[in-house]
């Protein structure tokens, strides 16, 4: 069996056997992922937390060490796409659906149900809520999807190897990695990156379902999810089965359009001054804590809120590491180490604080100053969150169907690019797989979706994702290891090749 052939069919077999299971034996899906998911947490749940500051490390060392001027391609090529092109694309497929479902919910949850050291309902829990979602939302997560794509983009635009993860360990495996050990790493990626994408499809699912229920009076219930979920599988294949260029890049600035209007709407209506307070004070107070909230577990107290919070983010950002990696790398080609690191990472994040600054501080400013008890109602249906906001504001019914149309093409946008990156890694990394791939994985994706949901609901989506997130870090981590001998044997082959260069040219004109 060839190797391409033999990711697509283990992964194919093994997909197909879980979904029969969530389908048939529900109860027994859920007791799978949960005694998985508790063993994983009690034993190596503080791994995850070490392994992202090893992200951020390995990338501030990249970009400002000494191979941050080489680039992710050809000395000759230049960027493909624009910097606003380039960024709109960023953030649709890094984080759209997530900021839109938990902008508002996050912040309020924190503030409701804080670690157990801290008193409930009180200013120090508003202010470790913020900081907490920042952290979550800001310069780890980014270092997770960094680290990917750099590797990525550079064995495959610099080195000419198929676009794989497993390409990225060739110094490591040789050609090792067109056998077995290749094809186990490239299937552990598939599976990454579907747990990954499900779990933020189904809470995108969820949270349309509640914005119709609020504005069109329309049933909160599990039918009309699977509704959504069908229409927008035929929405998010159709734009997938266009190409990358006239698909998701148009779809992903309409998205930064709608997104844009929603913030400045509600910054400039909002509190606008309160909005900007929080915002200077939780940067500040996020930067000064970023070791400590790195490296804590909270052992001796609110270990359970680590464990239901940060350790179930940072598996999601890895187990979407491949998706994204893959993604952002066929968008990155020709820009520098070091101008995809600082653009990638302080672009994206800044974006996100501005919209937990704007949300969420519009959020705590009815709840502590105007006595609108908004927190509860949103910790109790974390979905629904940003649509109770947006009630006690001017123009809120245009504002929620706004806020409903960027969720769908958020959704599409990323069930888009999981879609083609998917596809891609069963077709020994043809960045134009077929269209039959793409329609037979967006596909398993929606279903893969629904079956989660059935089982468990968002309980399930978060158990199976710290589940797959597992053995996906080892690898990043090998990962890392692999870039720094590629980065240090081509810096060495390259000024070689120039000395020979130079040395045939003054040969030449010496005679």
């Amino acid at each position: 069996m060839q190797s391409k052939q033999r990711v697509f069919i283990i992964s194919l077999l093994l997909v197909v056997v879980m979904a029969a299971v969530g389908v048939t034996r529900p109860e027994l899906f859920d007791a799978g992922s949960t005694f998985l998911y508790d063993h994983l947490i009690a034993y190596a749940g503080f791994g995850y937390l070490i392994a992202a500051l090893i992200f951020f490390v390995f990338c501030f060392v990249l970009a400002f060490g000494k191979y941050g001027h080489i680039k992710l391609g050809k000395d000759y090529e230049k960027p493909q796409y624009s910097y606003f092109g380039w960024f709109s694309m960023l953030f649709a497929a890094g984080m759209g659906i997530g900021l839109l479902f938990w902008g508002v919910a996050e912040p309020l949850s924190h503030y409701m149900e804080p670690p157990s050291f801290l008193e409930p309902q009180t200013g120090s829990a508003a202010e470790f809520a913020m900081r907490s979602s920042f952290f979550h939302w800001g310069l780890e997560p980014w270092a997770i999807y960094i680290t990917m794509s750099i590797t990525i983009a550079y064995f495959s635009f610099r080195r000419d190897m198929p676009p794989l993860i497993s390409s990225c360990f060739y110094p490591l495996l040789g050609e090792r990695i067109y056998r077995w050990p290749g094809t186990l790493i490239d299937i552990a990626a598939v599976f990454a990156t579907l747990f990954g994408i499900v779990a933020s499809l189904g809470f995108g699912a969820l949270q349309i379902t509640s914005g119709l229920a609020t504005v069109f009076h329309t049933p909160d219930t599990f039918v009309v999810t699977l509704i959504i979920i069908a229409v927008t599988t035929i929405c998010f294949l159709s734009s997938s089965l266009t190409g990358l260029d006239k698909g998701i890049q148009i779809l992903s600035r309409i998205n930064i359009f709608l997104a844009v209007l929603l913030v400045i709407f509600m910054f400039v209506v909002g509190p606008t001054t309160y909005i900007c307070e929080i915002f200077t004070s939780t940067v500040g107070d996020y930067l000064s804590s970023f070791v400590s909230m790195s490296l804590t577990t909270n052992p001796f107290q609110g270990h359970d809120w680590t464990r239901s919070w940060t350790l179930f983010y940072w598996a999601w950002w890895i187990s979407w590491s491949p998706f994204v990696g893959l993604f952002v790398a066929s968008i990155s080609r020709g820009r520098t180490i070091r101008e995809f690191v600082i653009g990638a990472m302080l672009v994206p994040t800044l974006i996100t604080f501005i919209w937990f600054s704007v949300f969420g501080g519009a959020a705590f400013y009815l709840q502590l100053h105007r006595g609108i008890d908004i927190a509860s109602l949103a910790t109790a249906s974390p979905s629904s969150a940003l649509f109770l906001l947006l009630q006690h504001y001017p123009m809120s019914n245009v504002l929620i169907v706004i806020s409903i149309v960027l969720l769908g093409v958020f959704f599409v946008t990323s069930a888009d690019s999981a879609t083609f990156v998917i596809a891609m890694m069963t077709s020994n990394g043809n960045l134009s797989p077929s269209a039959s791939k793409k329609i037979f994985w967006g596909l398993t994706i929606s279903v893969m979706a629904v079956v989660l949901l059935m089982s468990g609901g968002l309980g399930a989506l978060q158990k199976i994702t710290i589940t797959a997130a597992l053995p996906f870090t080892i690898i990043m981590l090998f990962m890392c290891r692999s870039l720094l001998a590629g980065l240090r044997y081509g810096a060495k082959y390259e000024q070689t090749s120039d000395r020979y260069d130079a040395t045939i040219q003054e040969n030449k004109q010496s005679h």
